[in-house]
C-alpha cells in the first residue's frame, strides 16, 4: 500500500496583524533621521536639502553629449532628440571622421578639459571647449538655443582641425 501524503496549507490571515503604536510620534511625522543633532539643524539655516544634487549646466552636459558621439563612444543618434535644424547632419558627418578619437593611444578617452561660452541672445548660448586626449588639446565649439518648451538643443557643432 502506498500513502500519498499530502502537505496542507495553513489559511492566510484575511486581517492586518496588529501594529505597533509609538505613542511618542503623533501620528504622520517623520522618523528622525541619523546626523547632526535636531539643535544643530535648528541654528544653521539650509538653503537646499542635504540630498538634493546641484544641477549640471546645459554646457557642461551638452559638451559631454558631444564628446561621446564625436570620440566614437556613442552612436550619432544618440543625439537626435538633442539637435534641432542642420546640427544633426553636420554632427553626423563629423562623426565619420572621429575628429576626437584617441589615435594611436589605447586605454586613454578624451575629456572635456575647459568650457567656456558667451551669451549670443535671450535663449542662445554660444560654447567653446577644450578637449584632452593624452598629451593633446583639440577644440570643439557648438551652439545652443532654447525652444519654446524650455528645452535647450544644439543648432550647430564645428572642431577643430584634425
Amino acid at each position: 500500500m502506498n500513502k500519498v501524503m499530502s502537505r496542507t496549507v495553513p489559511p492566510r490571515p484575511r486581517h492586518r496583524p496588529p501594529t505597533r503604536r509609538d505613542t511618542r510620534r503623533p501620528g504622520g511625522a517623520p522618523p528622525r533621521t541619523a546626523g547632526r543633532p535636531a539643535a544643530a539643524r535648528a541654528r544653521s539655516p539650509r538653503t537646499a536639502p542635504e540630498t538634493a544634487a546641484r544641477q549640471p549646466r546645459p554646457t557642461d552636459l551638452f559638451a559631454d553629449r558631444l564628446l561621446a558621439v564625436l570620440s566614437g563612444q556613442r552612436p550619432v543618434h544618440w543625439m537626435l532628440r538633442h539637435t534641432a535644424g542642420r546640427a544633426y547632419d553636420d554632427l553626423a558627418r563629423l562623426a565619420e571622421r572621429g575628429p576626437l578619437r584617441a589615435r594611436g593611444i589605447r586605454g586613454v578617452r578624451p575629456v572635456v578639459q575647459d568650457i567656456g561660452y558667451y551669451v549670443a541672445g535671450e535663449g542662445a548660448l554660444e560654447v567653446f571647449a577644450r578637449v584632452a586626449t593624452g598629451d593633446r588639446l583639440r577644440a570643439m565649439a557648438f551652439r545652443l538655443e532654447r525652444g519654446a518648451d524650455l528645452r535647450w538643443r544644439c543648432t550647430a557643432v564645428e572642431t577643430g582641425p584634425v
